[in-house]
């Protein structure tokens, strides 16, 4: 993964804020959208693009762009400062490879310590039954 490149195929794009905040709301486009193409990013080999669009196919359109919005901060830098480092934090979290889990077989010694409590258990449940006559 690349940083440079991928900062340089990422666009911002600066809209009025939602919510309260009284007049500044009105005239300051203090929230920040970010859009990254990765269905046509350079900044990836084939596997990790594969890999990226599979773990994000929730976050991302039906055309493959990733879309995040950031309005916490009044100030604009802030808002695309925070915005930028969740874009490379959510690209970084999409490119780790799974660990492939290795089957194991469970110990003779557990199975055998299983079967004795569920037997001495089921003993000491049959002891609580009121005798036959």
């Amino acid at each position: 993964m690349n940083t440079e490149i991928i900062l340089t195929e990422v666009s911002y794009k600066a809209v009025r804020s939602s919510g309260a905040g009284g007049q500044n709301v009105n005239k300051v486009s203090s929230k920040v959208v970010l859009t990254f193409d990765l269905t046509n990013s350079l900044a990836f080999e084939e596997e990790e693009k594969e890999l990226a669009l599979t773990k994000l196919r929730s976050k991302l359109t039906s055309e493959g762009i990733l879309i995040l919005n950031c309005d916490e901060d009044r100030s604009q830098l802030k808002n695309k400062e925070i915005v930028t480092k969740r874009f490379l934090e959510l690209i970084k979290k999409s490119l780790v490879v799974p660990k492939v889990r290795k089957a194991t077989k469970i110990p003779r010694s557990v199975v055998e310590k299983r079967l004795k409590d569920k037997s001495s258990q089921s003993e000491i449940k049959q002891n609580r039954r009121k005798p036959d006559v």
